[in-house]
């Protein structure tokens, strides 16, 4: 006769669905919003009324901020971020990433994920790790589904490095409607997989550089999940191909 399971076991515990939090970043802009409706309102501009309430759910689903489940793994590398996977690529390091406390010389493996305004913008981190260095870049705000965003936009670069002494790097980039990129750690700070790092104000894309010898086991045109979404395990290449339909 098998044994029963512990109530308080993994595989019996029961979870509910509940509202997302909004992000302390966004809580202003949802006050702001939630008063001028309240003014218009008051004000009986019946018209206005309806589409600033429209505007503040607007404001309150784009700073939402999801608990999300994060695989643990001692080689995993999860999504920084939700979106699409528009681009991967073999292309070296930016400037900014590359060096002797940085990621080596040579071609890496770089992962797009493409946010659009209906995505979660809360950034997370691949890998548990110190971060060991942020490097900010003012620029452009492109189009950031362009390839040529990664080197012409305003960006903000993050290297993780592991315990097993692995980094991996990843870049937050703004698009065209982004005007702020904020960062909640700092250089030297520790850092669990999935654990919120920064987010982007209305944009728009994370890259990923996976480390030499290790491949995607996602495909183009994939949407993620920001911390819990598998991109790749540290030294596996499964060479995944698939379509869309």
């Amino acid at each position: 006769m098998p044994a029963l399971e512990k109530p308080d076991s993994p595989l019996t515990t029961n979870v509910k669905w509940r509202y997302p939090a909004v992000h302390p970043e966004g809580r202003k802009f949802l006050v702001i919003a939630a008063a001028a409706t309240f003014f218009a309102w008051l004000l009986d501009w019946e018209f206005l009324t309806f589409v600033l309430v429209g505007l503040t759910i607007c404001v309150a689903a784009f700073f939402r901020d999801p608990i999300r489940t994060t695989p643990r793994g001692a080689n995993l590398i999860v999504a920084p971020a939700d979106g699409l996977i528009t681009l991967i690529q073999k292309v070296p390091p930016p400037d900014e990433l590359a060096g002797s406390e940085g990621l080596m010389e040579g071609e890496y493996t770089r992962v797009s994920i493409f946010m659009s305004v209906f995505d979660v913008h809360i950034n997370r981190s691949p890998i548990t790790g110190r971060i060991r260095r942020i490097a900010y870049i003012p620029g452009k705000f492109l189009n950031a589904d362009l390839d040529k965003a990664s080197e012409d936009n305003e960006r903000q670069h993050f290297i993780v490095e592991g315990a097993d002494g692995v980094k991996v790097g990843f870049t937050q980039i703004a698009g065209l409607i982004a005007r702020r990129i904020l960062s909640f750690v700092r250089e030297g700070d520790s850092v669990e997989a999935g654990q919120r790092v920064g987010l982007i104000r209305f944009g728009s894309r994370v890259d990923v550089y996976l480390p030499d010898g290790t491949g995607p086991r996602i495909l183009l045109g994939q949407r993620t999940i920001g911390g819990e979404t598998v991109l790749a395990e540290i030294g596996a290449d499964p060479g995944l191909t698939g379509s869309s339909q």
